[in-house]
């Protein structure tokens, strides 16, 4: 979670100085992934996806879903939700910090997009998920 966080605080960052003009800009005309246009569309995407990481663990662990989802974020919406996003995914690990090396390996995980992951690599791959696209946007803004 120390990892996750982090990488969020990175990628928030990279919104403090943004108007509301250039953060719903479509950058990328070319696209067909509707996630990949603008930063609002990218950012969305990441908070979205964030609690369907955590939605993955609660249904394979029979403790719930997650929230329904409210739709594109504005600006001013982003920290709020991002911040709501992690704690969402902390409590859905509530009680399993000190797991099982084998129970974390034996939890098979099929995404919604094809792989299947363990416990490790589905966390790996929701932090390394904000980083690609933290990535995105410092290439969107030209950095």
């Amino acid at each position: 979670m120390d990892e996750y966080e982090r990488a969020a605080s990175d990628y928030l960052a990279l919104l403090d100085d943004l108007s509301d003009e250039a953060y719903e800009l479509v950058r990328d005309t070319a696209t067909t992934d509707e996630d990949c246009r603008s930063i609002q569309s990218v950012t969305t995407h990441v908070v979205r996806a964030g609690y369907g990481y955590a939605g993955m663990l609660r249904r394979a662990w029979g403790i719930g879903e997650p929230p329904e989802w409210p739709g594109v974020l504005a600006l001013q919406e982003v920290r709020a939700e991002m911040r709501q996003m992690l704690a969402f995914t902390a409590a859905t690990l509530e009680g399993k910090w000190k797991i099982a090396r084998a129970e974390a390996t034996a939890l098979q995980l099929r995404s919604r997009w094809g792989p299947v992951y363990d416990l490790e690599q589905l966390l790996e791959h929701a932090v390394v998920h904000v980083l690609r696209h933290r990535r995105q946007v410092e290439r969107f803004l030209g950095l």
